[in-house]
């Protein structure tokens, strides 16, 4: 599996895919992410480090991504992150988490002092209906704004049953006015019981797609291997 790649269109960045002990969470009913993990720290440390080493600093800016949140990576692939940036100039860090382990994020910005770190949080939709009813997110009652007090950059799904194209629009408009950027993940047939919408990815694809696709505060990916990291080597 690749777990480096260059993005180099709209924020150009360097993005690894690391890996950790996996999800905590695991109830989000349309993932199957947290399939990527390994509970041996030695062997995740062998591959992270691996995977860091491909790193040249070229655009001074590092996604880290991984099947869950940050923390999971553990102390010492945080560590290697750490050195790695130190050594190749990078100047901004962009992690995920998931909004419950909210409270760990000053600790992450202390502990990458000196760095910018934006984080970015899997929202899915601003619709709680859906969010907490189908996909099972774990985000009960959250406002926009209380997201937003953590996290700059939200992750947002297109193209499940329920959805309208009014609601990915609502989606899309709000992210923008809570977030520095957006990433908008059409749903791709996996493991779970959740399924693509083809009518609702239809009709996003003519009504939303052009309209954004220019954004630079807007990614959008049709596959979620488009970033290059998660396809077969």
């Amino acid at each position: 599996m690749l777990r480096y790649g260059i993005i180099s269109e709209k924020d150009p960045r360097e993005i690894v895919l690391l890996r950790g002990t996996g999800c905590f969470y695991k109830k989000c009913a349309f993932c199957d992410y947290h399939l990527d993990a390994c509970l041996d720290d030695d062997e995740n440390v062998a591959l992270n480090k691996s995977v860091l080493k491909q790193v040249t600093g070229v655009y001074g800016n590092l996604e880290v991504i991984n099947s869950g949140s940050f923390h999971e990576l553990g102390e010492r692939t945080l560590s290697l992150i750490r050195e790695t940036a130190r050594e190749k100039g990078i100047k901004m860090l962009h992690f995920e988490a998931h909004y419950l382990v909210r409270d760990k994020i000053a600790g992450l910005r202390s502990f990458f002092s000196g760095i910018e770190v934006r984080m970015r949080v899997g929202l899915e939709t601003f619709d709680e209906n859906l969010r907490e009813g189908y996909l099972k997110k774990g985000m009960p009652g959250v406002t926009p704004e209380e997201v937003a007090r953590y996290f700059e950059e939200a992750n947002f799904l297109v193209g499940v049953k329920g959805q309208t194209v009014d609601m990915i629009l609502r989606d899309v408009e709000l992210g923008l006015r809570y977030f520095k950027r957006i990433t908008l993940n059409v749903m791709c047939d996996n493991t779970t019981p959740v399924k693509p919408d083809k009518e609702v990815i239809a009709e996003f694809m003519k009504e939303i797609y052009p309209k954004y696709i220019l954004d630079n505060r807007v990614d959008i990916l049709i596959h979620n291997t488009d970033f290059t990291v998660g396809t077969p080597e």
